[in-house]
């Protein structure tokens, strides 16, 4: 079994796992129902992992096989070291995600579609994967973009993959994280406190912190906000507030409804 076969097993038990570790140790207590929202955002979770498994895995694989054997793009281009291209790789990919996180808080066509993610009334691991489909399909090429631009290999292109789940899982999560761990894990990377601002209802807060494994594009590029009070940040959009107009359904015709 390859590293890529073993992602969907290590994503399900960082759910699991996740999970169970907000039930125990919670930042917050729920406002709304957990069901009723894991309703929603498990569905979604599972619908588009599936879709996008058979429209893409194999042709992201082949892609990174074929740009890794003929010498295509940036990084086969030059003399180095294959830790040095992998790493590389990485970065590449999730500077471009960071990007594209960015142009989908500044366009409007493209923020229809990334409100369903933002809609989520409470933060937990369910939300890291709470995305509307035509979002989740539009970033599945830019992956193939990076991938043949800057001729990113297999192995980057799976440990990327890999991190992210990680990553995202863990700065949705609402677990009581200490506060001197966090202090030195967003020197690097994203922690939840940081990714909790960013799904303020305050427009100011959640156009910032637009970083998904590492948090320096956020600090080089002044996209960064880490003042601000975790107690009185509210989530969600103020656009929709209401439980009952936020299940499966509603979600993927979200993007057609009207823009407040």
């Amino acid at each position: 079994m390859t590293l890529y076969a073993l992602k969907p097993y290590l994503y399900w038990a960082g759910v699991l796992i996740y999970l169970l570790c907000e039930q125990a140790f919670s930042y917050r207590n729920p406002t709304v129902s957990r069901p009723r929202r894991w309703l929603a955002n498990l569905p979604l979770s599972i619908m588009n992992g599936t879709i996008y498994h058979l429209l893409y895995t194999s042709t992201i694989m082949g892609l990174a096989l074929t740009v890794q054997e003929r010498n295509l793009g940036l990084l086969n281009n030059v003399v180095l070291p294959e830790w040095v291209r992998i790493v590389a790789g990485i970065l590449f990919l999730d500077f471009f995600i960071y990007i594209w996180h960015l142009l989908t808080h500044e366009l409007p066509f493209l923020w229809r579609f990334h409100r369903v993610h933002h809609s989520d009334l409470n933060m937990d691991v369910t939300t890291a994967n709470r995305f509307h489909l035509g979002e989740f399909l539009i970033t599945g090429l830019v992956r193939l973009a990076v991938i043949y631009t800057f001729g990113i290999g297999l192995t980057a292109y799976v440990l990327f993959e890999i991190m992210v789940n990680l990553a995202v899982q863990f700065h949705h999560s609402s677990i009581r994280v200490s506060a001197l761990f966090e202090k030195w894990w967003v020197v690097l990377f994203v922690p939840p406190f940081l990714h909790r601002i960013h799904h303020s209802v305050k427009i100011r807060e959640q156009n910032s912190n637009y970083g998904v494994i590492f948090s320096f594009w956020d600090r080089l590029l002044g996209t960064m906000q880490t003042e601000v009070d975790q107690e009185t940040i509210l989530i969600g959009t103020k656009a929709e507030r209401q439980i009952d107009s936020l299940g499966f359904w509603q979600l993927l015709l979200m993007p057609l409804k009207p823009m407040v």
